[in-house]
Formats: C-alpha cells, structure tokens, sequence
C-alpha cells in the first residue's frame, strides 16, 4: 500500500491561516520563501534532526496559495516508490496529471492530480538517503 504521508490546505491568506492553525491547535509553521512559493510548512508532531516525524502515523503538512487552478479544498499527499509509474497508473485509471513532477530539495519529486471525482490530491516519490 501507498500511505498517506502529508496533508495541504489551500489559503487565500496565508497569514491568517497560519495565525489560526498555531494558535488553536499549536502547530509549529514555516514560510519556505520565495523560491518555493512562499508554502508554508506546518509540523502538527513533533520530529527528528531530518524532519522526520518520531510518532507513527501522524503526519504533517503544509498550507498553499488559494487559485483557480489549485481549488479551494484540502488535499492529501500519498508516498509512491515510483512517481513516474504512478503518473501513468493515474491517467490511465481517469485521473489527470496537474503538471510535471517538481523536485523538493531534501524531499523528493511531487506532482499533483485530480482524481476522477474531481478531487486534487498529490503524489510524492521521497529522496532516498544514500548510506
């Protein structure tokens, strides 16, 4: 199976949004800057020095910019082993593919779909660390 490994929330306010998530729930929040869009990231557990969350099945998440494009509804993000397999798996299942796939340095390789219910959610290939 594919785990469910990241959630996004879409914002018109960014700000806003972040005042909300780290004043009621505690969550900590990151602005990634420019370069990424200015995506926040947001760490609802606790992780390790790699960023890794320490308490299985919990994850975190980020929050993005509102747009006609992106929607207005949370999405979620599925870990594959194999993004490009993945992509083929989703178009020819009905989804479509929002895009080429993007490199988050430390990260891995994410690239969005929609569903065939009109849902958007992403997948991500994580970087694996060489030993």
């Amino acid at each position: 199976m594919n785990p469910v490994v990241h959630f996004e929330l879409p914002a018109e306010n960014r700000e806003r949004m972040v005042k909300f998530y780290t004043g009621v729930f505690g969550w900590k929040a990151q602005d990634t800057g420019p370069d990424m869009g200015h995506y926040v990231v947001v760490q609802t557990t606790d992780t390790d020095e790699a960023g890794m969350i320490k308490k299985p099945g919990a994850i975190n998440g980020g929050i993005y910019q509102k747009t006609k494009e992106t929607g207005g509804c949370p999405s979620v993000v599925i870990s594959v082993d194999d993004i490009k397999a993945h992509m083929k798996k989703v178009q020819q299942a009905g989804g479509k593919i929002l895009g080429e796939p993007m490199d988050i340095p430390g990260v891995g390789s994410f690239v969005s779909f929609v569903d065939t219910e009109g849902n958007r959610l992403s997948i991500l290939q994580p970087k694996m660390e060489k030993k």
